[in-house]
C-alpha cells in the first residue's frame, strides 16, 4: 500500500490580516506548515502540498526545509488556482496522486500544527478514518453523525443541522485517511449546489462512508485546533509550549519561570539544564548536561556543550560552544563562532566566524570577526579585529598564549605568533613573530606645571 499525504495550504487566512500566508505563521519559531509536515511518518509515498495564496513564499520555504533535511518524505506541490472549496483542493490533486501511485490518501490541514506524530501515524495506518473532537460547546463546528457502532454515517454543517443534530458534541477535526480509489470516485461526483457555491471535501468523505466503513477517532481538541487568527496563533503557541515543557521537565530540565520561557520543537535538552526567565531557544538547538542559560538570552540554531554558563542577556546564533565555557553577560556570538572547552567570552563581546581554542579569553568590549585565537590567549578590553576593507573580509590568526593589550586594533590579514605580546593601544598592520613584543605608540610627553597654567587660562576666558 502506498500512502500519500495531502496538506491543504492554499488559504488566504483573511483573519490573520497579514501578507504572509497563514501556513507560514510561526508557532515557537517554526511555521505551522513545517509542524504538519514534520509529524508525517517516515516511509510515506510522498506529500502533496496544495498551494495558491502566497505560493512563491510557500515554495521558497519548502525548498529551504528540504535543503535543511527537515522533511520526512518527498514533497511536491499543486496550485489550486481559484479556490473553490476543500473538495476542489483534492480534485486538482488527482493527477499528482495518480502519478505517485497512491492507494491511500491522508488529508491534513497546513494551519493545524499540533497534531502529534503518534496521532498522524495511527491515521496513516488506518484503512479509513476521520479524526474528531468531543467538545462541551461545539459552536459552529460541523457535527459528526455516527452509526450505533461508532462508524461514520455522515456530517452536517452547524447552520444546516436540526436541533437534535446540534445537540451532538462530536465534531469534525478536518483530518482523514481514505482509500484513494473510493475517494477518487467520490471527488468525481461532487457538486457545488450550496450557498457558498463550493465543492466540499466533507461531502466526498460522507460518500466514501456510504461505500465502506469509516472509523471515527476522538482526539484531544488541542491536537486539532486550527490557526485562523492571531488569537488562535497565541493559543497554539501556549499549548505547544506547555506540551514541550512537560516533556523536558520529565527529562530533568529546570524552568525557573515556565510562563515566560520559550523552547522550540527542534530543541534538545539534557538533564540538569537550567533555563532562567525570559530564555528563548529556537530552531535546532542542542544543550548539554548541566548547562545554565541566563535570563533573557536568545539562542538559535546552536550547540552548547556540558556545563556551559551562559550569563544573562546573551544572543547566540549558529554557534558552537564547548564544555565549561562561560559566555556573557550581554555577549553576542554570531554565525560561525566556535568556542572550545573552557573559553571565556565576557560582557559586550561580539564574535563572528571566530574560533577560540581551549582556555582563550576575551572578557570585555571586543569584536572578534573572521579570527582564530589559540589556546590560552588573552584578548584585552576594546580589542578589534579589523576584518573588512570595504570590499573583502580578511582573517586574523592569533597563536597560543598570546597577550593582546587593551584598545588594540588588528588590521587583517595578520598573523600573531605563539607567545607574542601586544602593548595596549597598538595598531597592528603586519605579522608579529612568536615571542615578540609589538608596540605602536606615540612617545609620551610630560610637561610639568602645564596643567595649572591651562586651567588658569580657561578661568580667565570663562570670566
Amino acid at each position: 500500500m502506498t500512502t500519500v499525504a495531502v496538506i491543504l495550504a492554499a488559504g488566504l487566512g483573511t483573519r490573520m490580516r497579514s501578507r504572509l500566508p497563514k501556513v507560514l505563521h510561526p508557532v515557537l519559531g517554526d511555521p505551522s506548515l513545517l509542524w504538519v509536515l514534520r509529524a508525517l511518518p517516515q516511509g510515506l509515498g510522498g506529500a502533496v502540498v496544495v498551494v495558491h495564496h502566497g505560493k512563491e513564499l510557500v515554495l521558497e520555504a519548502l525548498a529551504a526545509w528540504q535543503r535543511a533535511g527537515l522533511l520526512p518524505c518527498p514533497v511536491t506541490t499543486v496550485d489550486q488556482g481559484d479556490p473553490l472549496g476543500t473538495g476542489h483542493a483534492l480534485q486538482v490533486c488527482v493527477p499528482e496522486l495518480d502519478r505517485l501511485g497512491a492507494s491511500q490518501v491522508v488529508i491534513l490541514c497546513g494551519d493545524v500544527p499540533l497534531t502529534s506524530s503518534a496521532t498522524v501515524a495511527r491515521l496513516c495506518a488506518a484503512e479509513a478514518r476521520l479524526l474528531a473532537m468531543d467538545l462541551p460547546n461545539p459552536g459552529s463546528y460541523g457535527r459528526v453523525l455516527q452509526h450505533p457502532d461508532g462508524r461514520l454515517a455522515g456530517m452536517v454543517e452547524a447552520k444546516d443541522a436540526t436541533p437534535e443534530q446540534l445537540a451532538i458534541k462530536v465534531v469534525n477535526g478536518g483530518a482523514y485517511a481514505l482509500p484513494w480509489p473510493a475517494l477518487r470516485k467520490a471527488l468525481r461526483g461532487l457538486t457545488n449546489d450550496n450557498a457558498q457555491k463550493e465543492y466540499y471535501l466533507t461531502d466526498a468523505v460522507a460518500a466514501v462512508a456510504q461505500a465502506l466503513p469509516v472509523t471515527v477517532e476522538i482526539c484531544d481538541p488541542e491536537e486539532l485546533a486550527g490557526m485562523n487568527s492571531r488569537q488562535d496563533q497565541a493559543n497554539l503557541q501556549a499549548a505547544a509550549q506547555r506540551r514541550i515543557q512537560r516533556h523536558w521537565m520529565a527529562e530533568g530540565v529546570t524552568f525557573l519561570h515556565p510562563d515566560c520561557t520559550l523552547v522550540g520543537p527542534r530543541v534538545e535538552l539534557q538533564r540538569d539544564v537550567l533555563l532562567e526567565p525570559g530564555v528563548r531557544l529556537e530552531g535546532r538547538v542542542c544543550v548539554g548536561e548541566g548547562t545554565r542559560i541566563g535570563q533573557g538570552s536568545v539562542i538559535t540554531d546552536a550547540t552548547l556543550g556540558e556545563g556551559v554558563d551562559v550569563r544573562p542577556y546573551c544572543v547566540i546564533q549558529q554557534a558552537l560552544v564547548g564544555a565549561g565555557a562561560k559566555v556573557g553577560p550581554f555577549a553576542r556570538l554570531r554565525e560561525g563562532t566556535e568556542l572550545a572547552e573552557g573559553v571565556h567570552i565576557g560582557n559586550f563581546v561580539e564574535t563572528k566566524k571566530a574560533r577560540l581554542h581551549r582556555g582563550a579569553k576575551a572578557n570585555h568590549l571586543s569584536y572578534l570577526g573572521d579570527a582564530e585565537i589559540g589556546e590560552g590567549s588573552n584578548i584585552g578590553a576594546g580589542v578589534i579585529t579589523c576584518n573588512y576593507d570595504g570590499v573583502n573580509k580578511h582573517r586574523t590568526l592569533i597563536g597560543r598564549n598570546v597577550f593582546v593589550g587593551s584598545d588594540t586594533q588588528l588590521v587583517a590579514p595578520v598573523v600573531i605568533g605563539d607567545g607574542a605580546m601586544i602593548g595596549a593601544g597598538t595598531t597592528i598592520t603586519g605579522d608579529v613573530p612568536a615571542d615578540a613584543l609589538a608596540l605602536s605608540r606615540t612617545p609620551q610627553v610630560n610637561r610639568e606645571g602645564t596643567a595649572s597654567r591651562i586651567r588658569s587660562r580657561q578661568k580667565k576666558r570663562s570670566g
